[in-house]
């Protein structure tokens, strides 16, 4: 590992943590050279998944795009940062052994997840993915949020904390 600093390649690793539930270890370095310190990410590789866009294309699975659109959709919410690396972890996982998967079906296991997380960060994801075109599309997936919840017996996913 080179150095950002320096670029000289003679480290040692300080610390070693695991994160995101254990599919990213985080390790502190510091530079033998310039004696700085800074912090490196390993994580498992998901190779070869391919995303079928809705016009066919085909494109990598792209981990940063699909965390930047969870990002927005907590954005000014009380969504932790770990709150958000656990929930594409956890997508990442589901989506594990599959070569090619449907834009679809991402956007479906994000939105299924991210109502667990915070309702309203739901609703803006699903906006944004459903391509809602005006308030009466806002008021049927409200509408389905609040019948599911009357089924369910009236509990919110979201309340008493981490529920585990």
């Amino acid at each position: 590992m080179k150095c950002p600093f320096c670029r000289c390649d003679n480290d040692r690793v300080i610390e070693t943590r695991t994160s995101d539930d254990g599919f990213v270890i985080r390790r502190r370095r510091a530079c033998q050279s310039c004696k700085k310190r800074y912090t490196t990410y390993e994580r498992i590789e998901i190779v070869n998944i391919r995303v079928v866009k809705r016009d066919g294309a085909r494109v990598p699975f792209d981990r940063d795009k699909l965390r930047r659109g969870i990002e927005r959709a907590c954005w000014k919410r009380p969504v932790r940062e770990a709150q958000i690396s656990g929930l594409v972890a956890t997508l990442e996982t589901r989506l594990e052994g599959e070569t090619e998967v449907s834009t679809q079906r991402v956007g479906e296991l994000a939105m299924e997840l991210l109502r667990k997380v915070d309702e309203i960060a739901y609703i803006r994801f699903a906006s944004v993915y459903q391509d809602f075109a005006n308030v009466q599309d806002f008021a049927k997936a409200l509408q389905s949020m609040t019948d599911e919840k009357a089924t369910d017996g009236g509990e919110s996913e979201t309340s008493g904390g981490d529920g585990e």
